[in-house]
């Protein structure tokens, strides 16, 4: 019979191997209310509502951050002038802190909103009532990435195409049997350990 020290050593492994699956829960209420709004209006044009890649909200994350100590201009955001966007001369290494390159991204959407204190229905029309409306409403894209710093919202589209689809290069499949594996030699080292 295994000891009462080696049997909490094998809860704490288990419960240890649960936890290291399961990513922590961000509450982002602003962006879960935008792609709620986003994915409405896009119902109500007969489209297909939007799926999260995570991937895309990486780079979201990645773009916001260089926005967020941007003023709101009309060179800014969705008041941008076309032809006045700006650019990251540091974009290839925003795209690989992502795990991206440019010919996963090429056919995807960059859409940078300012709006000050990110009133929910303003930063909502800031995308459907703006320039950003003609690709919330073409059919092609498929998915989304979100992420806002300060006053700055960035909403990323992607499609289902190679050359649109910020996949990772590794599968999902793949992942998640690493992550089924990992488990496995977690629970492997507790039986051991209890014998």
């Amino acid at each position: 019979m295994a000891s009462s020290s080696t049997l909490h050593l094998l809860l704490a492994l288990l419960t240890l191997s649960i936890l290291s699956s399961n990513r922590l829960v961000k509450c982002d209420s602003e962006e879960d209310n935008l792609l709620q709004g986003i994915n409405g209006y896009r119902t109500s044009l007969n489209l297909t509502a939007l799926t999260k890649n995570d991937k895309a909200e990486c780079l979201a994350e990645e773009i916001a951050d260089q926005f967020k100590n941007q003023p709101c201009t009309n060179t800014t955001g969705a008041d941008t002038v076309p032809g006045t966007e700006p650019q990251f001369s540091n974009y290839p290494t925003l795209l690989a802190n992502c795990h991206l390159n440019v010919s996963i991204t090429r056919d995807g959407a960059i859409m940078p909103a300012c709006v000050p204190n990110l009133v929910p229905t303003l930063v909502l029309s800031n995308f459907t009532q703006s320039q950003y409306s003609g690709n919330l409403n073409d059919s092609k894209y498929t998915g989304i990435g979100i992420s806002s710093e300060k006053d700055w919202m960035v909403v990323i589209l992607t499609t289902n195409t190679p050359e649109g689809s910020y996949s990772a290069v590794q599968s999902a499949s793949l992942i998640l049997k690493s992550s089924f594996i990992y488990q496995l030699l977690f629970l492997l080292v507790g039986l051991v350990l209890l014998l």
